[in-house]
């Protein structure tokens, strides 16, 4: 992975950590449902290209699975932190 790749996959985390944050600042609960929506949506999306991808190689390139693969981390790493910063709990 090139240096631009990498620095466009921390731009891109940082983007989803800014706007995540901003969300669970502004309303908890639907920070919630779109946090769990989004892990759900692009490990699905992951899922799929990820076994398209062992059965027949495509022109897709690697950064797009690290992007997708961020595309998870993020989400969860801001409810972990808004959990243990916040004392949010997991009811809905």
């Amino acid at each position: 992975m090139t240096k631009s790749e990498t620095r466009r996959l921390v731009e891109i985390f940082l983007a989803e950590m800014i706007i995540l944050l901003g969300l669970w600042y502004w309303n908890p609960f639907v920070a919630k449902f779109l946090s769990v929506l989004a892990v759900t949506i692009c490990a699905g999306v992951l899922i799929v290209a990820l076994i398209s991808e062992l059965l027949e190689r495509s022109k897709v390139p690697k950064f797009y699975f690290f992007a997708m693969g961020i595309s998870i981390f993020a989400p969860i790493a801001v409810a972990m932190i808004m959990v243990y910063i916040g004392g949010e709990n997991w009811s809905l």
